[in-house]
């Protein structure tokens, strides 16, 4: 199924579950409010006075008196409600998105929760053919860097402690404003862990976190660029709108000409737009700047946060130790 056909039965389901709800709702309240029923009865008589009323455009006065009864009228539910303990909306479908009530269009358009519904359901499914891991701060432990020293003698430890809390921290802070970082550094050493920490706390704030390694993202955009690839898909599109990109093993991709427009197209946009991304590569900064345009690195280098990760291979260790 494509991501339209997708969103599209997301936002039926929602309508479904909201009449459903608005069904129970109604009949509750009949039980313990039969006058209620009566009352919605006559407004609905007069409702149908009013429409003749405009279709022959006569009785202002006819119209403006039962327009005034039915307000009277509906003030007695309200009142009846409240005496009850029910609430005052009791007696309306509780839709998810009141602005097009979950019909998913709103004045001949897609409503803002339909263009939410394709956003999240296509994050969603990148996230998915990346096989992303589950990783939190929680099991990230800096136990591994202790006793280790940089290459220039410095301490591991100590390096990474900040760099942990770094992410932390901003991870608590989230938004759609928040800083684009860059981790760089040999691999296992944590990049892709802390990234998918921070993905995770932004996801479970509710915001639309996406995850996949460059390779596999430059792959998806080729194939939907020379129309192989499933109707309604455009990963060019969701990356660019996510509220958070993470961009893994940056650097390891085969590199064209066509490749590189787009990752400057992506880069470069999301910048513009002030969406967040974080990078993460095993390059250092020559190799990055031997291997990209100059247009790339000066918004590598100007526009983002950047972390060296310091370390022994974590991985490795694990292996050792099992």
């Amino acid at each position: 199924m494509n991501i339209c056909a997708a969103a599209e039965n997301e936002i039926k389901k929602r309508r479904l579950l909201a009449e459903d709800a608005h069904e129970r709702r109604r009949g509750e309240a009949y039980f313990k409010i039969p006058e209620i029923r009566e009352i919605e009865l006559r407004i609905a008589q007069t409702n149908s006075e009013l429409v003749k009323l405009v279709i022959n455009k006569k009785g202002d006065a006819e119209f403006n008196r039962i327009k005034q009864q039915n307000l009277q009228a509906q003030a007695m539910i309200d009142g009846l409600l409240k005496k009850n303990g029910f609430p005052s909306d009791w007696l309306s479908p509780p839709y998810t998105c009141n602005k097009c009530a979950d019909s998913g269009f709103f004045e001949g358009r897609r409503c803002v929760c339909f263009e939410m519904a394709l956003k999240k359901l296509s994050v969603q499914r990148l996230n998915e053919a990346a096989n992303m891991p589950k990783h939190d701060f929680e099991h990230f432990s800096l136990d591994y860097y202790k006793g280790v020293k940089t290459a220039n003698g410095g301490d591991c430890y100590s390096v990474m402690s900040d760099i942990y809390d770094y992410c932390t921290a901003y991870a608590d802070d989230f938004s759609r404003h928040s800083d684009n970082l860059l981790f760089y550094g040999k691999t296992g050493l944590g990049k892709t862990h802390l990234s998918l920490s921070i993905a995770k706390t932004a996801a479970e704030k509710g915001y639309c976190a996406a995850y996949g390694s460059l390779q596999n993202y430059l792959s998806a955009i080729e194939k939907e660029h020379f129309g192989r690839a499933e109707p309604g898909e455009d990963t060019m599109r969701t990356l660019i709108e996510a509220d958070l990109l993470i961009i893994d093993d940056f650097g390891s991709e085969f590199l064209t000409d066509f490749h590189e427009s787009k990752i400057y197209n992506l880069i470069n946009t999301r910048i513009n737009r002030g969406l967040p991304t974080i990078i993460s590569t095993n390059l250092t900064k020559e190799q990055l700047q031997s291997r990209y345009n100059d247009r790339i690195i000066s918004r590598l280098f100007g526009e983002y946060q950047y972390f060296f990760f310091v370390g022994q291979d974590i991985r490795q260790v694990k292996r050792m130790n099992s």
